[in-house]
């Protein structure tokens, strides 16, 4: 099928100056309890920075039209890529709100994933139109909302780097083709946003696919998986059309002859580039971009060695940090983050650790995520969507121009431990039937040590159903990612499932799709007794 892309054309001059300010006071939306509003202070490291764009690139650093040296600090805010085709909280805050304090906590770069699906389509879910200027967002399809979006940061001086995150809105694929996309479907949509966004100066490059793995491999000159080659492919293909944009590559996770290490994250093995640098027609156009994350989201070997965390500074030098200190590339840390951030916790010291090692450094980054509903890593914002994790940003403040003053109270959300995404398999599907609501089941992903299910709730009735809640037992496996649910386990082998708020409504014919990751612990890991507990 043919897909016809509606351009708008934008206001914006392309060499127009961003001015990153500094805020000295800010009040965070929200509050901790009732009545008890949290009220922070930031206040500025360094004075404003004029930005004059486009970007590019000279030796290891990230430069401005005049020259002068930028370092991108900023957050993933997810939500485009998945089913929703929007940005995540929407259905809690006013989108520009949330970009506000975005800029008053000193960020200066949005990742803003998508999937190409979502681009295609014409259907925005999990938005609440009644709120603030969320009414702007009515009627619009998803490429029209990300305009929105784009739009309201520019006003921000916040900049935007896209993300092909997922072909499909289900899961992030191994190759850069798959789940019914071709890789002219990625490369003709990363040339339709090319295009789209010449003249809005503020988006600022393209990561060109999110974590590379299985498959994925680099310097191996097979077209079907050397994603060396791909990069190369799509990345001239979008500066043919637009050679303002700075071309974001990831790492794969294996398969790199002569690879030194071997454990790597997906995405977060760049060693390939020793011998197989990627090639562009603009070499001053690309940023290398590796994924790193501690033992929240997966328990790498490495962290239980003796020598940990002094062994992290030789893998981040060895798995990406010579190419900066080669003066071959800059590098853009994509994606870190983690729920703790003490200096007790293996997870709380790596990602100190990483954080003193980005400042040393002066590496960019986007943190991973704005989103408290990244199941293995939690965000900067807390369930609310409204209250900042303390703690969290007072550690982030230290890689940041704004001083983060935390307020004398504050609530920080703890999490479950998650593990890496998974490798696509064949879908095992079951069906559990029950009054008034339905669920179906079905595993999407499943390899030697875990597995992902994705559940439909769907209503046959005639009646909304809400506050509906899940029972179920699974004696052999342990959950540690989950999407569009809070799965909270309440024994050894006993998980009760409670929808995010914009879910808890279901309408007659209404299907929703939820799900979780888990890891093996032996072979009876499938969910038995599922039954609806709630539902009026």
């Amino acid at each position: 099928m043919r897909h016809i892309w509606k351009r708008k054309r934008q206001k914006s001059k392309l060499y127009q100056k961003f001015v990153i300010l500094s805020v000295a006071i800010a009040v965070f939306f929200g509050g901790i309890l009732p009545k008890l509003p949290i009220e922070s202070q930031s206040t500025a490291a360094v004075p404003p920075v004029a930005m004059q764009l486009p970007l590019s690139t000279r030796g290891a650093k990230i430069v401005d039209a005049k020259g002068k040296t930028v370092l991108l600090r900023g957050l993933n805010w997810f939500g485009m890529e998945t089913e929703s085709h929007a940005p995540h909280g929407l259905w809690k805050r006013d989108y520009q709100e949330m970009l506000s304090q975005m800029k008053i906590l000193g960020y200066n770069v949005i990742r803003f994933p998508y999937s190409v699906e979502a681009l295609r389509s014409t259907e925005v879910r999990s938005i609440d139109y009644n709120i603030g200027r969320n009414a702007e967002l009515q009627g619009k399809t998803p490429l029209e909302v990300m305009d929105l979006v784009i739009q309201a940061a520019e006003k921000q001086g916040l900049l935007i780097l896209l993300d092909s995150h997922r072909l499909s809105d289900k899961r992030i694929p191994p190759l850069w083709y798959g789940d019914g996309f071709t890789e002219a479907d990625w490369i003709d949509t990363w040339k339709m946003l090319a295009q789209r966004y010449k003249n809005q100066a503020n988006v600022i490059g393209a990561d060109l696919k999110n974590e590379p793995h299985g498959k994925a491999s680099w310097g191996t000159s097979n077209l079907a998986t050397d994603w060396r080659l791909a990069a190369e492919r799509a990345g001239n293909a979008i500066l043919g059309i637009n050679p303002n944009w700075l071309i974001v590559v990831e790492g794969v996770a294996d398969n790199v002859p002569g690879q030194k290490l071997k454990h790597h994250w997906q995405g977060g093995n760049l060693e390939g580039v020793r011998r197989y640098p990627v090639r562009l027609s603009r070499r001053n156009k690309l940023v290398y971009s590796p994924h790193e994350y501690g033992p929240g989201v997966y328990k790498m070997p490495y962290f239980q060695e003796k020598g940990f965390p002094g062994n992290m500074r030789s893998r981040w030098e060895t798995g990406f940090y010579y190419i900066a200190r080669k003066q071959i590339a800059p590098i853009l840390i994509g994606e870190f983050g983690g729920r703790n951030v003490d200096t007790k916790s293996t997870e709380g010291i790596w990602q100190n650790q990483l954080v003193k090692f980005i400042a040393e450094k002066n590496l960019s980054y986007t943190y991973w995520s704005w989103n408290p509903n990244s199941g293995d890593t939690g965000g900067v914002l807390l369930d609310d969507w409204q209250t900042v994790d303390v703690p969290k940003q007072v550690l982030l403040s230290k890689i940041l121009p704004v001083k983060f003053n935390p307020p004398s109270i504050a609530v920080v959300n703890k999490g479950t431990t998650p593990s890496q995404p998974p490798k696509p398999s064949q879908p095992i599907p079951q069906n559990y039937s029950f009054s008034p609501l339905q669920v179906t089941t079905e595993i999407d992903s499943d390899w030697e040590s875990g597995y992902c299910m994705s559940l439909k709730i769907s209503n046959p009735s005639n009646s909304k159903i809400q506050n509906w809640q899940l029972r179920f037992s699974m004696n052999q496996a342990e959950i540690n990612q989950s999407w569009n649910a809070n799965f909270q386990q309440q024994a050894k082998s006993k998980y009760i499932v409670t929808p995010l708020d914009w879910g808890k409504v279901i309408e007659p014919t209404q299907v929703r799709d939820i799900g979780f990751c888990a890891k093996k612990l032996g072979n009876d890991y499938q969910p038995q007794k599922i039954e609806i507990i709630k539902g009026n």
